[in-house]
């Protein structure tokens, strides 16, 4: 299903993907769910509410902030931001900033690490599909809020030199699952390793950039089948299309 990667990285990714951690016992394989970010039910149904998603995408995206600055972003009240602050430190998913703030204006963070709806278990439970389908459904349409408005408004408001670094990319092709899988674990772990170089880092000139990557079959695609070949132009294959400011 998903995985939403700390506050350097998000994106979607299939159960195998990004940032394979060391195996929680040697030789068998499987990681701890410290290591691959995996929520419970119990913590996933916590999360699964659309303004705690909303003030967890903040934190992702922009880094610590009050409950009062999250709320002035959301159109919402402090209190109501405070109150699903604390709901979400309660299961972890953020924490306060130390040595930062007071008693009356706290300041918060997103935790360390990745968030992953991939596991088997909340996927066996009507609960945990559902809660997980809001909580996708809540990451989406902030993605597709924030790359909007970068087509709509980053010629005008951006300097010439991010603008030409950014690039909003879709590539075309006909695979297998198997391909399909390999190719999302590539990109997403070479995506990872890049960032980890600069994670923590305070430069002048930086600001919060979003790389977003989604790999997923087509539905109302058909499925090749060596007694029913499906035909295809040939030239659709691969094709590939850029857009954006530049």
């Amino acid at each position: 299903m998903s995985r939403h990667a700390d506050g350097i990285e998000e994106g979607l990714a299939p159960a195998a993907g990004a940032d394979e951690a060391t195996a929680a016992a040697e030789g068998t394989g499987e990681r701890a769910p410290e290591e691959t970010g995996e929520l419970d039910l119990e913590t996933l149904k916590a999360l699964a509410h659309p303004l705690r998603v909303k003030i967890l995408d903040l934190l992702s995206t922009y880094g610590p902030a009050t409950a009062s600055g999250l709320a002035d972003r959301l159109g919402e009240s402090s209190g109501a931001t405070s109150y699903h602050l604390r709901q979400l430190a309660r299961h972890s998913l953020v924490r306060e900033v130390d040595g930062r703030g007071t008693g009356r204006e706290r300041w918060w963070e997103r935790r360390p690490g990745p968030i992953s709806l991939t596991s088997a278990e909340l996927m066996r439970s009507p609960a945990g599909r559902s809660a997980s389908r809001l909580v996708v459904r809540e990451w989406s349409k902030h993605r597709e809020q924030l790359l909007h408005d970068f087509l709509e408004r980053g010629v005008d408001e951006l300097a010439q030199s991010w603008n030409e670094a950014s690039i909003v990319h879709t590539s075309n092709a006909s695979l297998t699952s198997e391909q399909l899988g390999r190719l999302n674990r590539e990109v997403t772990e070479l995506v990872g390793k890049h960032l980890e170089r600069y994670r923590g880092q305070s430069v002048p000139g930086m600001r919060p950039v979003q790389i977003q990557y989604n790999g997923f079959p087509v539905l109302d695609g058909v499925e090749h089948t060596e007694d029913a070949p499906v035909p295809r132009a040939d030239e659709a294959d691969g094709a590939e299309t850029e857009t954006g400011s530049r």
